[in-house]
């Protein structure tokens, strides 16, 4: 069975497949298991009840996240385009969703790679011996405030991992309005980091279905000799045990169900309309109910690993400092860059240990970049692919089109300031307006298209009806939990600090809600747009752009043919009836 074409849209042929099955699941694995697996849910999980978070986390999984990868899979799949022209196809009125996504993508992009810049400084400085931030005596150090040792509860005094951070990677400046000058040295591994991903993605999928058999897979290589290795140190049972100890009392308070819905959620990507993209370059009839259940809980048993691994490690740096577990245990950048690196230098080898972490971090951090910018080349050749000049067309220029405006917008995060602008940008591109989006994603698909409608495009690719447990968590389930998250993450929302010292400007808070809006603002233009080119009464056009386009029904039957066979039989049914 073939796919549907859509109008305007690249060929399959001229987009290109996967060249096999499991490039696309390392491909879909390698942009859901990131640096937030590492960094993010195990310090979530100690502070949200230990091993009993296990429980909301699991549960919303199968509620929210799951479905959430499989609606997204679905829409990629049928309809063989990025997420702008699955959205026409599907509901033209909320083709903006697909815009939204695309500029999430693109800042994304431009600020996510200052990590990977931060992560090669640290990999070359690897091979020093001793490690630079081992010790108080090199020249960035402010010697009255050094520490070689871990200090606690003493604010007068810096770790000499920080000082490294702040001083010699950074040399940050007083805030926000003193951005100060280049870091040449950042800037020289961000060029780098560019460097890579372009040769990695210039000529396609199938180049880059060859890459993410190392980037995908080499993390688990690291995390499991990391995990070897630190199981066996004094204090690495204590630091497990922690982690594990669950805080029943903790199920009682909503912000724990909240949170486990949010990382969940955000680990696994849905909402960025990458897994729409990539799910786009399948074969028609790729089996994704299997891919998602394996892109799913790989993701989610990734997250519980990195916990021993991290906490492992902790145990052992509480051990030998004489300190709490609790009093090292922190989440987001400052464990890769701050704590783990001290944890390192304790180690026999530190230097071995050390070029191995980051480079599992930089293979983290490329598989996230591959999938942003794949999805902003995806959706440049859908929508505008057949309108450029033949010369701009090449896929090696298309792809230097996408990554030079990111690269030019994230310069400012090299700056001696620069800390603070990734501060922003992070803060506020990816929460509220990818939920936003989510929700108006879920809105087009359950309420609009119809469930019964998308169950049977599912239906086409799979031959054989969708499950009962599926179409409930579309319908009714999914959309509640999301939009819970959205209302939760507006209310509770804090603005954003830089440590515990600076606060950020009031003019920065506007520009940082500015940067959210956006994305979101996509969306009613694209309705009005819709609208406002559409004939007919106000009425007559709200009709007709919600209407999916005819491509979307299952070939080769007929849209009307498919209309009365809905009106009758199951889908099933339907589906026999048409081979």
């Amino acid at each position: 069975m073939d796919p549907p074409e859509g109008h305007g849209a690249v060929s399959v042929q001229q987009r290109g497949t996967w060249s096999r099955r499991l490039e696309f699941l390392l491909a879909s694995l390698g942009y859901a298991v990131g640096l937030g697996n590492v960094w993010r849910f195990p310090y979530l999980c100690y502070r949200s009840g230990g091993g009993a978070f296990f429980i909301p986390y699991i549960i919303m999984l199968f509620l929210c996240a799951l479905p959430m990868l499989l609606m997204e899979f679905t829409i990629g799949q049928f309809t063989q385009s990025g997420p702008i022209h699955a959205f026409m196809k599907i509901c033209p009125l909320l083709k903006g969703v697909g815009l939204g996504t695309l500029v999430v993508s693109f800042v994304i992009s431009a600020y996510f790679n200052t990590l990977m810049s931060w992560t090669l400084f640290y990999l070359f400085n690897s091979f020093s011996s001793p490690l630079p931030w081992q010790t108080c005596n090199n020249t960035w150090n402010v010697p009255e405030s050094c520490s070689a040792e871990f200090t606690v509860n003493d604010t007068s005094q810096q770790s000499a991992s920080q000082q490294f951070f702040n001083y010699r990677l950074l040399d940050v400046s007083e805030g926000l309005e003193h951005m100060g000058s280049v870091r040449w040295e950042v800037l020289g591994c961000l060029i780098l980091a560019w460097a890579i991903e372009y040769l990695s993605i210039f000529k396609g999928i199938k180049l880059t279905g060859k890459v993410v058999y190392f980037t995908a897979l080499f993390p688990y290589t690291i995390l499991i000799i990391l995990l070897v290795f630190t199981c066996r140190l004094p204090g690495a049972a204590d630091g497990a045990l922690f982690f594990l100890t669950p805080k029943w009392h903790k199920l009682k308070e909503v912000q724990v169900w909240i949170d486990a819905l949010s990382q969940v959620f955000f680990s696994i990507g849905v909402g960025f309309g990458v897994m729409i993209s990539m799910a786009s370059y399948n074969n028609y009839n790729n089996n994704i109910l299997r891919d998602s259940l394996i892109v799913a809980l790989a993701n989610s048993a990734t997250s519980i690993f990195s916990g021993f691994v991290v906490f492992s490690a902790l145990g052992y740096m509480a051990h030998i400092r004489s300190v709490s577990v609790e009093d090292l245990a922190v989440g987001g950048p400052g464990l890769a860059f701050l704590v783990y690196p001290e944890i390192l230098a304790t180690m026999p080898v530190p230097q071995l240990w050390a070029f191995l972490f980051f480079l599992m971090l930089l293979c983290l951090g490329l598989d996230s970049q591959f999938a942003h910018l794949e999805l902003i080349a995806t959706t440049m050749m859908d929508c505008v692919g057949p309108k450029i000049p033949p010369s701009l067309r090449r896929r090696e220029v298309l792809v230097l089109l996408v990554c030079l405006p990111s690269f030019l917008v994230g310069l400012p995060c090299v700056f001696q300031g620069g800390v603070y602008v990734f501060q922003l940008m992070d803060h506020y591109t990816v929460a509220v307006a990818v939920l936003v989006m989510t929700v108006m994603e879920i809105a087009a698909i359950s309420w609009i298209l119809g469930v019964q409608r998308f169950s049977m495009m599912l239906t086409s690719m799979l031959g054989k009806s969708t499950n009962m447990y599926f179409k409930i968590c579309w319908m009714v389930l999914t959309p509640l939990l999301v939009l819970a998250v959205l209302v939760a993450s507006i209310v509770q929302h804090t603005p954003p600090r830089y440590e515990k010292w600076y606060q950020f400007p009031d003019w920065s808070k506007a520009v940082g809600w500015m940067l959210t809006m956006a994305s979101i603002i996509c969306i009613p233009l694209g309705a009005l747009h819709e609208l406002y080119t559409r004939k007919g009464s106000l009425m007559e056009r709200l009709r007709s752009s919600v209407t999916p386009s005819l491509e979307l029904d299952v070939p080769p039957a007929s849209h009307q043919e498919q209309e009365i066979c809905l009106s009758s039989r199951s889908e099933e049914a339907c589906l026999h009836s048409s081979i």
